[in-house]
């Protein structure tokens, strides 16, 4: 198994204080492109965000001495803190040509950035907005892939589509440190491959009582302190099937996409 950079009792996902609170704190920001005449299906939107977060952890910018493997490391050290703003048009084009990561979905695109302090965000982001990140699913989603890992919602919260863009994201790094490197570079290989549903109350009450992965919030923003999304399957991942990639280019300017070979706004703590 891989070293895992946190503890069941050091958890920067936990609401009470802890040691990590005196660290340095950072933040992740992700930027979903929402165009008013286009806006992503919303459940696409949210697995782009998961899937965004698992590409710049496994980036090789962000490990060993990488440009950006500094500031990974001090993000992890503290509390981990995701910012989902929007974007379109202008903005969007501004914000893509920050160094980062674009990701794509059917409908969805949001690009990640490496983690920035708190207090110190590049002007261009800064200025997007958090609220307002309102999407709908056209068509109810299908049936969860149980191939997959999967991110399940909890059924009793209504949170905006940001908030839980960045509570996925959560839900997906989660599972990245429990796996070992080959199952990391498996579920890299397959596209990291993954849904996210919201869980029936009687199967969120086995998930919460199971021992997967779960995500506490810290209630810092629309919902109370509680747990927001549990992690089932990531232990599947091993069996796969690897995906063919195109696009991306060595700033991360391009977008990282994935295609089948046979047979693809909230600060929180």
């Amino acid at each position: 198994m891989s070293s895992d950079p946190t503890s069941a009792d050091d958890s920067p996902f936990r609401s009470e204080r802890i040691a990590r609170d005196e660290a340095p704190q950072f933040v992740l920001p992700l930027v979903a492109r929402i165009e008013k005449a286009a806006p992503p299906a919303r459940t696409d939107a949210l697995e782009t965000a998961a899937r965004a977060v698992l590409t710049i952890l496994s980036d090789e910018r962000s490990l060993g001495d990488g440009e950006w493997a500094q500031a990974m490391r001090d993000w992890q050290d503290a509390r981990i803190r995701k910012v989902v703003r929007r974007a379109r048009g202008a903005e969007w084009r501004r914000a893509e040509a920050l160094p980062g990561i674009t990701v794509t979905g059917k409908s969805a695109e949001v690009r990640v950035f490496p983690p920035v302090p708190l207090d110190g965000w590049p002007k261009d982001l800064a200025r997007l907005q958090v609220s307002g990140t309102d999407l709908d699913d056209p068509e109810p989603p299908v049936d969860a892939d149980p191939s997959a890992p999967v991110l399940w919602l909890n059924p009793h919260l209504d949170m905006s589509a940001g908030k839980t863009m960045a509570q996925v994201g959560h839900g997906a790094q989660l599972a990245w440190w429990e796996l070992s490197d080959e199952e990391r570079t498996a579920w890299r290989d397959a596209g990291f491959a993954l849904t996210v549903r919201t869980a029936e109350p009687a199967h969120w009450r086995e998930l919460t009582s199971g021992g997967v992965p779960l995500v506490r919030d810290a209630g810092f923003t629309e919902i109370a302190p509680g747990t927001t999304v549990a992690v089932e399957g990531h232990g599947r991942v091993g069996s796969l099937p690897r995906l063919r990639r195109w696009g991306g280019d060595e700033s991360g300017a391009g977008e990282a996409a994935v295609e089948p070979l046979e047979n693809e706004v909230s600060e929180l703590s």
